[in-house]
C-alpha cells in the first residue's frame, strides 16, 4: 500500500482512506480523508516552509472547480531580471513605469517592497518563510506553520525587508484551523503596504505572480495561472491539529520558504497567500525528504485570509462561520458530505438536518467530501444564508434546505 508522508513528521496515512471516526465542521478534527483523482497515491503534499531543523507537516489536498482578467500595477519601486527558470531574483531599484506595461517585471517591481523574508530561531531549531506587509507599521500576514514556532519561550522572529534591512519582530497571533498568522515588525514605520485584491473574482486561466524567499533565496519571482479554485487542502500541523484552506491551485513555482508569501494578480493585488506544494516524492530535497515544485501549489484566498488576520490584530483569535453539523469521514458511495450528527439549536438544527443527510451541494459548489463541505462553508460570510441540495434516505431526487450561518 503506498503511503502520504508528511515532511518533518514521522506519521503517515494509508493512501486509500482516512480514520472512520466523524469532526466537527466548525472546529476540524485531525482526521485525513481519502485523495482524490489518483491524487493521494501519486503525491506528497507539503507545507511550503524550508525547515532548516525541527517540526514541519504536510497536506493532502482533494476537490476543485474553477480563476481571470490581467492588467498593470501602479505602485512602485523594484524589478529584476528574470532567469531561463521564470525566477526573478536579486532585485535592483527600478520604477514599475519603465517595465512593459502588463509584464511580470512591472508586478514585481511594483510588489517587491512590501514583501519580507522571516526567520523564526526556537529553541528546537529555526523556519524560513515569507509575508506580505499589511500595515504601514508592520504588521505582516503570514503562515501559521511559519511562526507557530514563535510562541516558545526563547524564541525570536528576525524580518528581512526589500531593501535589505533586518528587523526583529513579535508574534502577534495565529490560527491552526486555518494556517494564517500575524507578526508585528518593532520600530518601524511608513512601510510600503501590499493591497489586497478580491479572491472572489478568480477565474481559472488568469495570470498571477507568486513572490517570496524559497529556500533562503530572497525577493524571488515566479509566475503562472491560477490553475483552479476551490481545492479543499488539509494539513497536519503536528500535535494532533490539523488546518484547512479553500485552496486557489496554480502553476506559479513554490518551493519550501514561500510559505506566507503573496500570490498577486497583473495589477500586484494579493489574491492569495501562498502555502503549500505537491511532491512526485517524498524523498526529494531538504529537511525531512521535502521535495521541489511541480507546478501544483495551493494559496489560501485572500478574501478568507484578510478576514482571519482581521480578527487575530483585534482579538488575538478567529473564528469561522459554522453549519453545526459533525460530517462523517467516511463518504457516501454516490459522492458527498454525509452528515453524523446535529448540534441541538445550531443553524443546521433550525434549518432541519438530520443525521444520515448526504450534503452534495451548497449553493452552486458541488460537495463530494467532508472536507468540501468545511472549506465551502468557511468560505461563506457570517450570518450569510445558503442553500444546500440534501439527498435524504431514498428519495430519488434532492432536497434544497436554506441554512442561515452562524453569526461572528
Amino acid at each position: 500500500m503506498s503511503e502520504l508522508n508528511y515532511p518533518g513528521d514521522t506519521s503517515s496515512f494509508p493512501a486509500n482512506g482516512g480514520p472512520s471516526s466523524v469532526y466537527q465542521v466548525e472546529s476540524q478534527s485531525p482526521a485525513q480523508r481519502r485523495g482524490r483523482g489518483g491524487l493521494a497515491g501519486a503525491f506528497a503534499i507539503a507545507l511550503a516552509t524550508a525547515l532548516v531543523a525541527g517540526g514541519g507537516a504536510g497536506y493532502l489536498a482533494g476537490s476543485a472547480q474553477s480563476g481571470n482578467q490581467s492588467s498593470t500595477p501602479s505602485s512602485a519601486v523594484s524589478g529584476n531580471e528574470p532567469d531561463q527558470h521564470n525566477e526573478l531574483r536579486n532585485p535592483t531599484v527600478a520604477d514599475p513605469a519603465e517595465a512593459p506595461a502588463g509584464s511580470v517585471e512591472q508586478v514585481a517591481a511594483a510588489v517587491l517592497p512590501a514583501v519580507v523574508s522571516i526567520e523564526v530561531a526556537t529553541p528546537r531549531g529555526s523556519a524560513e518563510g515569507s509575508g506580505s506587509i499589511i500595515s504601514a507599521d508592520g504588521y505582516v500576514l503570514t503562515n501559521h506553520h511559519v511562526v507557530a514556532g514563535a510562541e516558545t519561550p526563547g524564541s525570536k522572529i528576525q524580518v528581512s525587508l526589500n531593501d535589505g534591512s533586518r528587523h526583529d519582530a513579535q508574534f502577534v497571533a495565529s490560527d491552526v484551523n486555518t494556517d494564517v498568522g500575524v507578526i508585528k515588525i518593532e520600530g518601524v514605520a511608513d512601510l510600503p503596504v501590499i493591497q489586497f485584491g478580491n479572491s472572489d473574482d478568480l477565474r481559472v486561466g488568469q495570470e498571477v505572480v507568486a513572490v517570496g524567499s524559497p529556500l533562503g533565496l530572497s525577493a524571488t519571482v515566479t509566475s503562472g495561472i491560477v490553475s483552479a479554485l476551490n481545492r479543499p487542502v488539509r494539513a497536519s500541523q503536528g500535535g494532533g491539529e490539523s488546518s484547512l484552506m479553500d485552496g486557489i491551485q496554480t502553476d506559479a513555482a513554490i518551493n519550501p520558504g514561500n510559505s506566507g508569501g503573496p500570490l498577486v494578480d497583473m495589477n500586484g493585488n494579493l489574491i492569495g497567500m501562498n502555502s503549500a506544494i505537491a511532491s512526485l516524492s517524498a524523498g526529494g530535497f531538504g529537511q525531512g525528504g521535502q521535495g521541489g515544485s511541480i507546478g501544483l501549489g495551493f494559496a489560501i484566498p485572500s478574501n478568507f485570509a484578510k478576514r482571519v488576520a482581521d480578527q487575530l490584530i483585534a482579538k488575538g483569535e478567529a473564528t469561522q462561520p459554522m453549519l453545526g453539523v459533525r460530517v462523517s469521514v467516511v463518504e457516501s458511495l454516490g459522492g458527498g458530505a454525509v452528515v453524523a450528527g446535529v448540534e441541538p439549536g445550531s443553524p443546521a438544527d433550525q434549518a432541519g438536518l438530520q443525521a444520515g443527510d448526504v450534503i452534495t451541494r451548497l449553493n452552486d459548489r458541488p460537495i463530494d467530501s467532508a472536507d468540501a463541505l468545511i472549506a465551502a462553508t468557511r468560505s461563506q460570510g457570517f450570518g450569510e444564508t445558503v442553500t444546500l441540495q440534501v439527498q435524504r434516505g431514498e428519495q430519488s431526487q434532492p432536497i434544497p434546505v436554506e441554512v442561515t450561518l452562524s453569526s461572528e
